[in-house]
């Protein structure tokens, strides 16, 4: 737990940045916010790029040690470059102001995925697995421990490839680290706390192994084994309490999966995996007994990583894994998922020297792993049912992926409605700016009949916003009010109704 409580300044609202110039930026809209810093999404001019720009909070600005631990994320991070690490960009401050420029990842984070969709299927965990320990891997050879691996902190983008963000509390093994011991050595999340980082005791890259088994454990039971009223209740069952068992959770995964998984959550940091590089050893082998490697997912088949190597070319990685890769889809192909068949010996040590050879050839490129590479980096790509195609639209946030769903499903009516509904909401972005756009969109889901009422919900309050960017107040409250009447606020989700009660005042001020 932290050793002082965030200072009471923090609790001041900051201002919100959108439209704002910022040096070489044009700030786009807010992405997030979290206890140090806040996130927008910016357009840097000079070379024509969407950012993710981190701003220290102003209330923190004066505290010293904020500044510090805020511009040790930055030179922790700006070391590793790696396909499964958010790459630092910028640091630097205007006016006073600190800020990090940082790679834009769109999509979603883990957290979120797992809000959706609950539990997930052993092949996406394990190759999710792979990439946030080549990513830990990348880490350790620059001896940093990340510190606060978490669902929140795996970034999911739309190519299915995964990039581990948020270095703020890494901290290198050297010594040579900033002293931070008064805002929290400990800081970290308590749900995936390292037993020894509960205690405050000195942590290394084993203590990343313990967080990723937790995060696995959430993925796996679609929840985290530990939870409590408090942070301490939480931190003191990493501690002391044993962890369900996973088998006992799920019978239809293997006992190799468990196995590992559990060895990651060891209370002893010297039984768990000592490092990233041997856990990777162990997931390879579990990514083809598990289907990994052919498993189709949310939006295609999600990279096995490898840790990247020097030595041959990318050429050449390509090839050998392109064959690798194309046998294994065979296979697939040809075999139900729920298959348990026993393999040979010879199978298995031919199996094994392939994924060998594709490791030690391979200098990271992730989306040279897959079969059917897409050649551009966050393409829209047709998927097999209407579901993965708007997923994918979700995942990259884009206009032309909304319009695929109706493209490549016409008939799915309700995925064509979420994606209708999700593209008039993205042009009301200031980054899209385009609400005229928008209101035909709204007005076909308005006009659906009583069964659709969420849409009906949607569309109404969609409008309202739209009305309200055209300075037409008096029609934005009219389509409020037949919200209300109609008895539809109900079926608004909790953020939509909060903007409701936004827009209502908003309205009540202008008019």
């Amino acid at each position: 737990m932290p050793d002082r409580p965030e200072p009471a300044a923090n609790k001041t609202a900051e201002p919100d940045l959108t439209g704002r110039k910022f040096g070489d930026y044009r700030i786009l809209r807010r992405l997030g916010r979290g206890a140090m810093a806040e996130v927008y999404l910016a357009q840097q001019r000079s070379l024509r790029r969407q950012v993710a720009l981190k701003f220290l909070k102003r209330s923190l600005a004066s505290d010293e040690t904020y500044v510090l631990r805020f511009q040790n994320e930055a030179r922790s991070a700006a070391a590793l470059v790696h396909a499964n690490i958010v790459q630092i960009y910028e640091v630097g401050q205007v006016d006073g102001t600190h800020f990090i420029a940082q790679e834009y990842v769109r999509g979603m984070n883990l957290g979120q995925y797992l809000t959706r969709h609950g539990t997930l299927d052993a092949p996406l965990v394990v190759s999710i697995m792979c990439q946030v320990a080549a990513a830990l891997s990348k880490a350790a050879e620059h001896g940093i421990v990340h510190r606060d691996i978490k669902p929140e902190n795996i970034l999911l983008t739309g190519q299915c490839e995964v990039k581990v963000a948020d270095f703020g509390l890494a901290r290198a093994l050297d010594g040579e680290a900033v002293q931070l011991t008064q805002v929290g050595t400990t800081m970290g999340t308590p749900l995936y706390m390292s037993p020894e980082q509960a205690e405050g005791k000195p942590l290394d890259t084993r203590s990343d192994m313990y967080s990723l088994g937790v995060t696995c454990f959430h993925m796996l039971a679609g929840q985290p084994p530990f939870t409590g009223d408090s942070p301490l209740s939480v931190a003191v069952q990493h501690v002391k309490a044993e962890a369900p068992q996973l088998d006992a959770i799920r019978d239809d995964l293997s006992p190799a999966l468990c196995g590992a998984v559990e060895k990651l959550m060891a209370k002893d940091p010297g039984q768990r995996y000592q490092t990233a590089t041997e856990l990777l050893g162990d997931l390879q082998a579990l990514s083809v007994e598990e289907g990994g490697l052919s498993s189709s997912s949310i939006g295609g088949s999600w990279t096995t990583a490898a840790v990247g190597m020097t030595g041959t070319s990318r050429t050449e990685a390509t090839q050998r894994l392109d064959t690798l890769m194309k046998g294994e889809a065979d296979r697939a192909s040809r075999v139900e998922r729920s298959w348990r068949v026993p393999v040979t010996i010879a199978a298995s040590v031919l199996v094994a020297f392939l994924v060998g050879v594709a490791l030690a050839l391979v200098f990271r490129e992730p989306n040279l792993l897959r079969p059917g590479t897409h050649t551009k980096r966050e393409g829209v790509v047709r998927r097999d049912t209407a579901q993965e195609q708007f997923l994918q639209a979700q995942l990259l946030d884009s206009e032309e992926a909304y319009l695929a769903v109706a493209k490549n499903f016409p008939d799915q009516e309700y995925y064509v409605r979420l994606a209708r509904l999700h593209l008039a909401r993205l042009y009301l972005r200031p980054d899209y700016n385009a609400p005229r756009r928008a209101l035909p969109l709204f007005e076909q889901l308005a006009n659906l009949d009583e069964t659709q009422q969420y849409f009906r919900a949607a569309a109404l309050l969609g409008q309202a916003q739209v009305y309200h960017l055209l300075q037409k107040f008096s029609l934005s409250q009219t389509k409020l009010d037949q919200l209300q009447a109609q008895g539809l606020t109900e079926y608004l989700e909790k953020e939509m109704a909060s903007e409701a009660r936004r827009l209502k005042r908003r309205n009540r001020s202008q008019r």
